[in-house]
């Protein structure tokens, strides 16, 4: 495989700053998460800003601990139109450690109710030494960056319904 990235767009009827304000919030990602992996947000802030640090537990039946959490780093954010994040680990020592695959959502808004969200994971910063540890890129199937957005729809959908 050439490419080093993988997306996935849908056309979501709320307009983007309702999308982003979502997307910006990590208490949401489980539910919108298409693997099943994202577990539950440890951080509870809305992300606001560059660089900020957020962390998610997660569960992979294929990571040896089973449980596990991954710190992200706010890499992208610009309101309402784009937000994105580096995924690593906290070490023993404290130090965080960023894989190279960022995780960013890009929205357009079609018309004021209306949001075309297209989510993508790229890969292509990876360095070799992580590369060599035997990751498959992306670890995950297509079908799950799909599954993503219309947790996003149907997420967004609900919170409509809440608020009628």
């Amino acid at each position: 495989m050439d490419r080093e990235n993988v997306s996935a767009t849908l056309t979501i009827a709320e307009p983007a700053a309702r999308v982003f304000a979502v997307l910006s919030d990590p208490t949401t990602h489980s539910a919108i998460d298409g693997t099943g992996w994202v577990q539950e947000s440890a951080d509870r802030a809305p992300l606001t800003e560059l660089g900020q640090i957020f962390r998610m537990d997660m569960y992979h039946a294929g990571h040896p601990d089973g449980d596990y959490q991954v710190v992200n780093k706010v890499q992208v954010l610009d309101p309402p139109r784009r937000i994105g994040w580096l995924t690593g680990q906290q070490k023993g020592d404290g130090e965080m450690e960023f894989g190279g695959w960022l995780w960013r959502y890009d929205l357009v808004a079609l018309s004021p109710s209306e949001t075309e969200v297209t989510l993508s994971y790229d890969w292509s910063a990876v360095p070799p030494h992580i590369r060599q540890r035997g990751i498959r890129f992306p670890p995950f199937g297509p079908e799950h960056l799909g599954n993503s957005l219309r947790h996003l729809a149907a997420l967004m959908g609900a919170r409509s319904d809440r608020a009628r």
